[in-house]
C-alpha cells in the first residue's frame, strides 16, 4: 500500500509538486543553516561574545541552529511528520529524557573534576 507524503515544509508555508523538489528544498534549507554556522564560526562576531547563562552567545546560536537541523532531518527525511502522534511523542520524550540525563551526568562529573583541579584531591562522602 503506497503512502503519500506531505509535500510542504515550514508547516505548509512552502509547497512542492514532487518528492524530489521537496528533498531539494529541504537540502537547500539545511545547507543555508550550515553556511550560517560556518560563517559565524569563521568570523566570530564580537557582538556574540557576550555571556548568557554561563556560555557565550555564539555557542547558544550554534546549539540552536544544530537543533533546527536535527529537527528538519528527522521531520522531513525520516518522515516523522507522517507518523502517529503517539510514536512522535515516544521519540521526542525519549530523546529529551536522554539529553537531560546526559547533561546531569556532565554537570555532576564536571563539577567534581573542577573541584579536584581547583582545590586538589577531594573525596566525596556520600
Amino acid at each position: 500500500m503506497a503512502h503519500e507524503h506531505k509535500l510542504e515544509i515550514f508547516r505548509g508555508l512552502i509547497k512542492f509538486k514532487s518528492n524530489t523538489q521537496k528533498i531539494w528544498g529541504v537540502l537547500v534549507f539545511l545547507s543555508l543553516v550550515t553556511t550560517v554556522e560556518v560563517i559565524l564560526g569563521i568570523y566570530k562576531p564580537e557582538s556574540m561574545m557576550g555571556h548568557f547563562l554561563g556560555m557565550k552567545l555564539l555557542n547558544w546560536v550554534f546549539i540552536i541552529l544544530t537543533l533546527v537541523k536535527a529537527y528538519y532531518i528527522t521531520w522531513d527525511f525520516m518522515h516523522m511528520r507522517d507518523e502517529t502522534s503517539s510514536l512522535k511523542r515516544m521519540v521526542v520524550w525519549t530523546a529529551i529524557f536522554l539529553i537531560l540525563y546526559l547533561v546531569f551526568i556532565l554537570l555532576q562529573e564536571g563539577g567534581y573534576i573542577f573541584d579536584v583541579y581547583d582545590k586538589g584531591y577531594l573525596k566525596r562522602d556520600f
